[in-house]
């Protein structure tokens, strides 16, 4: 795990706006302790501007999705966690499968979509990334890409295509593949993948593979390309985003999860932290930032450098039972872990 970061406030403030005052006049001074398994960065940004607006004192420990996931798992009723945040729902679904999570307030769920949060609200959407294939634009045009992520195991892609199996994120998306398409073709699928990719390790290592000739194309996320053309674009100059859209399990859009945790001895001010992440000015970092994650909520405006998300056309996938031990007992069948 990495070292702990914190950020304090100079002076606390009221938090009317975002909960119940009476709820939290006791308490606001306490601490509340985050599990981070988001992008460094993005959360350093929330939890400043919420400590600023609230005088909150938030403690940020860093890690991976199911690293937590694990560890919250065998902390249980003793974990020092009030809030988990995640990159992906595989490692909330298997939080909430234990019963660890305290349902998120109505009023808080009301300010997302349907689509971005699980059926039972035991916790929330935050962020989003969509999948894609990012490809090599000087060797690939758009009648020469695959049609379906499903093409990619088939014979004429052997060897042209490259992914990081190991990570939260492309397990992710063999969750919602197997969620959709069911174990027989999942199997199947992997078992063509392992034939035809190259591993590497990490979406930007793979992306970067594809700058440089090395692949034709790598299935990633989409906010690995925005980010590096924000900067020096030297990993993805020549490098396109296929979106395959149609509801393709290649067009799986992943929500990132915010849940609160029933051992939690600040449940008010993880309430409100929630309420203040999926509401505007939560939302408003991720549009202005330079994460490139998708804002999920609602009447909220994405970066503009991205394609709208309703015009992703993403599969419907049920969040909360994505599940993360299938996914990992079928890729180390198929020799991919």
């Amino acid at each position: 795990m990495k070292s702990s970061t914190v950020f304090l406030a100079g002076a606390f403030a009221a938090v009317s706006s975002l909960t119940s005052a009476s709820a939290v006049s006791a308490q606001v001074a306490d601490s509340l302790t985050i599990y981070n398994a988001q992008h460094e960065g993005l959360t350093k940004e929330w939890a400043d501007a919420f400590t600023e607006e609230t005088g909150i004192v938030v403690t940020i420990r860093n890690g991976s999705d199911m690293e937590f996931a694990n560890q919250i798992v065998q902390e249980g009723a003793n974990s020092p966690a009030d809030v988990f945040l995640t990159e992906n729902s595989p490692a909330m679904a298997l939080v909430d499968g234990k019963g660890l999570f305290e349902p998120v307030d109505k009023a808080t769920l009301e300010q997302v979509p349907e689509q971005f949060r699980p059926s039972n609200g035991h916790w929330i959407g935050v962020a989003a990334r969509s999948t894609v294939f990012a490809y090599d634009k000087t060797k690939l045009s758009e009648d020469t890409l695959p049609k379906s992520m499903l093409d990619l195991a088939k014979p004429e892609w052997k060897g042209r295509w490259a992914a990081s199996p190991s990570g939260a994120d492309f397990q992710a998306i063999v969750g919602a593949l197997l969620q959709l398409k069911g174990k027989d073709e999942t199997a199947s699928w992997l078992k063509g993948m392992k034939k035809n990719f190259a591993a590497y390790r990490g979406n930007s290592v793979a992306m970067k593979a594809v700058n440089t000739g090395q692949a034709e194309g790598a299935l990633i996320y989409h906010y690995y390309y925005f980010g590096d053309q924000a900067k020096t674009g030297e990993n993805s100059n020549n490098v396109s985003l296929h979106y395959f859209k149609h509801e393709d399990p290649g067009a799986f859009v992943s929500i990132s999860g915010g849940g609160i945790l029933a051992s939690s001895q600040h449940k008010p001010q993880a309430q409100a932290f929630l309420k203040w992440l999926t509401g505007k000015d939560g939302q408003t970092v991720l549009r202005d930032g330079t994460s490139y994650e998708y804002a999920v909520g609602k009447g909220e405006a994405s970066n503009k450098a991205l394609v709208p998300l309703d015009e992703l056309q993403a599969p419907k996938v049920e969040p909360s039972t994505l599940n993360n031990a299938d996914v990992t007992d079928m890729m180390t069948a198929a020799g991919l872990l």
